[in-house]
This record gives structure tokens, sequence and C-alpha cells, in this order.
């Protein structure tokens, strides 16, 4: 006996509902099996492959003749003799047989919004529009200069990070960018603008005093961008109204930098000249010490017990020691520049004989962005080894910025990012300066062996 009786319009009903559902149903089988045979027909990933006379294991420092990188995506996917690697169908070959092959080079310390006129009075005409352009063009000049990942400490109005997102979107032609946005510093210090009469009561972008403050300016900075924290721990060379020796943000205040920074995954570098500053931002847990000019022997210790990197910068005191009477720096600068300059090598040498971990880095805006391999020979003259300057832009700076970043060696699994230069530079350094072949990510940005 039925306990009730379907209505006519139930019925109706629900034989609409079981064909939308079998339509429904039939579509998604339609859309599964097209995605099971897009998957099936999908191309490989389109190889090239490289076969280059020498490739140097920075982490040895052994050179091996006759070797062939192959390339799918932007990764490196093996690395053998050129005689176990066959061309298959459709790979792009590069032949370097006169090449020696490395790895990208990393410059930690870069400013690509800036020209040292930036950082006088004639700075304060230049739009922030203005020296994202300009971070175009010395973008492209450090890529082509064999630095294939930077890390950009300091920008004015957040210009680094339209210029990072503008080179990862394809629109302009430069290395990887780690980016800082603006630096943080006290008020009137070196991270501080101290251009302008009172009248302006303007402010760096990044000044913050006190506990709370640098709290949130670390927040800030991160909300509009930033892959790395730069702080200023001393005063500095080029700013107007302060000491490079004296210290500037407290203890405290760096303890708290550091503490949300790590916490939201941000590593912090520290603008540091004088000693005290160093000592203070390296036990404040800083990742590296940028500049440590004026260091002394206990600064260099507490580098050392603390495992903090130091991020030299030498090469300026060079090239300012020959142009700065002809240079865009101010005159309440020069002789600041020249107090510096005095002491940096001497300093900075004892770090190195001390075991301070070191990661390249240039300061290059202070003088010509492109030149930044001028660096490698100045830590060859300090003692180094043409090795271990090579390894200070390639597994060292690697290092310090962190594992996502897949940079600073060949080897299978990172990002196919390297350089092709004559001769060896593990016997001589100074070869670095003058690169032919550049890749990034599996494309090709400069390849001089070409025209030949």
């Amino acid at each position: 006996m039925k306990l009730f009786k379907r209505s006519k319009s139930y019925t109706r009903t629900n034989r609409k509902i079981s064909r939308w559902e079998a339509t429904v149903a039939l579509i998604a089988v339609s859309f599964l099996g097209m995605a099971i045979t897009a998957t099936a027909q999908a191309p490989a990933s389109k190889r090239t492959v490289i076969r280059a006379g020498r490739v140097l294991n920075v982490r040895t420092g052994e050179l091996r003749a006759n070797q062939a990188l192959v390339i799918e995506g932007d990764k490196i996917s093996q690395i053998a003799p050129s005689t176990d690697v066959n061309a298959a169908a459709g790979d792009t070959t590069i032949d370097l047989p006169d090449a020696t092959l490395l790895p990208g080079l990393i410059d930690m310390h870069t400013h690509l919004t800036f020209e040292l006129s930036s950082l006088s009075y004639e700075g304060l005409k230049i739009s922030t529009a203005r020296e994202a352009l300009h971070g175009a063009r010395n973008a492209r000049r450090t890529l082509e200069a064999g630095f294939t990942t930077v890390r950009n400490v300091g920008a004015k109005d957040y210009a680094d990070i339209a210029l990072r997102d503008a080179i990862n979107d394809g629109d302009v032609i430069g290395p990887r960018m780690v980016a800082s946005g603006p630096a943080l510093g006290i008020t009137g210090g070196h991270c501080d603008e101290n251009l302008l009469p009172p009248a302006f009561h303007f402010f760096g972008e990044g000044v913050a005093d006190g506990v709370e403050a640098v709290q949130h300016k670390v927040r800030e900075v991160i909300k509009y961008g930033a892959d790395v924290i730069k702080i200023c721990a001393t005063g500095g060379v080029l700013s107007k109204g302060d000491d490079p020796n004296a210290s500037q943000f407290t203890l405290e205040e760096m303890k708290a930098i550091v503490a949300d920074a790590h916490r939201l995954g941000r590593k912090v570098a520290a603008h540091a000249h004088g000693a005290e500053g160093v000592r203070w931002a390296s036990e404040a847990g800083v990742d590296s010490i940028e500049h440590g000019h004026l260091m002394d022997d206990a600064a260099i210790a507490t580098l050392k017990k603390n495992g903090t990197y130091l991020v030299p910068t030498l090469f300026l005191g060079e090239y300012m020691e020959k142009n700065l009477d002809r240079s865009d720096v101010a005159e309440y600068s020069k002789q600041k520049m020249r107090d510096v300059a005095a002491a940096m090598q001497k300093n900075v040498k004892k770090a190195f004989d001390a075991g301070v971990k070191v990661a390249f880095g240039t300061d290059a805006a202070v003088y010509p962005h492109g030149l930044n391999a001028g660096e490698f020979h100045v830590y060859v003259k300090l003692g180094m080894t043409p090795l271990a300057a090579i390894q200070t832009a390639t597994i060292n700076a690697s290092d310090l910025l962190g594992p996502k970043y897949l940079v600073g060696a060949l080897e299978p699994g990172k990002w196919a990012d390297m350089i092709a230069v004559d001769g060896d530079p593990t016997k001589d350094v100074t070869i670095l300066e003058h690169v032919k072949f550049v890749m990034k990510g599996g494309a090709v940005y400069k390849n001089d062996y070409a025209k030949r």
C-alpha cells in the first residue's frame, strides 16, 4: 500500500532536476576528460642546454671542463659532462666553448633608484616617479654587469618596490630584487630627510622613535611590500648633520625591530659605521651589518660571536679617493668621506682576519651602477683568495638571503641564473669586471660570445 501519491507537478519538477543534474554531470565529465587529454598532450618543458668550456663549483673551487647544463623552465635540472647530455628535439643549445660559467652574482647592498646626486640638495628636485625611471636604467646596467640578484636597501616612497614588481612582471629588465622600501631611522638621523628648513616640518618616511613606534613602522613597510628591513644604527657619511661614529637607534629599539621583523619573516640589515652601533645592532640580532667602517676590536668580536654577516662596501672608498673633488658629494660630506675612507680598509681587514662572515655589497649609487664587480679586487687586496671573494657574492650572499631564494650556486634545483667570463676568475678576480654572458631564470639577457 502506497503511503502517498506523487503529484504530477512533483514528478515534472523531479524530472527537471534529474535532467539538470545529468547535464551538470555530463559537463563535469567532459571537462575532466578535456583536462586529462590536455595533461596527456601537454608538451614537456622546453629545454635549454648550455655547453661550456669550464664550469666553476663555487663551493669547492673546482673547475670542470666541457660541461653541459640542462635548463627546464627557470631552473637547472642537470649538470654533466657534455658527452653525457644528448640533444633532444626542440632543445635550444648555447655553445660557450671558451668560457668559464659560474653562478649569477649577488649584490647585497644597492640603491638602484638613487644616483649620487639624489643624496644631496640636488635630490630634492627629483620626483619619486623620476627615481623609479632611474632605477629601470640602473637595473639593466646592473644585470648586464653580471649581478642577477640584488638586495636594495633604501629607497624613497617605495620606488624600489615598484621597480621590483615591474621586473617581476617583465615590464623592465633587471636583476631579482629583494627590496626594503624606506629605511628606518631616528628623527634627524642618517635615514631622515635633513636638508629642508624647519618651516617644512618634514620627516623621512622611515622615521620612528621609541619601541612602540618602531614596531609600527616595521609592520607598515612590510604592509607595503618590503622583503627586508633596513635600519640606520649609526650616523652616515652622505647625510647632513650627523656623525658616522654616533649610535642612533637604542639597543631596545633595535631589539623590538628585529623581533617583529623576524616574526613576520623578514631579515634586518643595519647601516652601521661606528663601533657602538655595530655592537648594539649585532646584539639586537640583526642579520647583517652594512659598512662597519669604523669598527673596533670589540665590535668585530661581537660580529664573530653572534654570527652576524658583514657587508663591507669597500670599493666606494677607492673610487671616491680618485673622484671625490669632482664628484656630486656635498661639501658637508666630503670631510666625513675622507675620514671614513682612511679607516675602512684597515678595520674591515681585521674582520676578515677574525673570520667574520662576509657577504658582498657595494653601495652602488655612491659610484656609478654597473661597476659593482670592482668590489672583488678590494677583498683580495685585503687578504681573501679570489675564490673566497667570489663566495661572498654567491654562496655567502645566498645564505644571508635565506633558503627561499634559489641562487648562489650552479646546482640542480637552483634558478638558472648564471654568467660567463673569459679566463679563470679564481686566479684573477678582476675578470668578473668583464662579464660576457648573462642568464637569469633561463632567459639570456647578454651574450657577447654570439657576436664573435
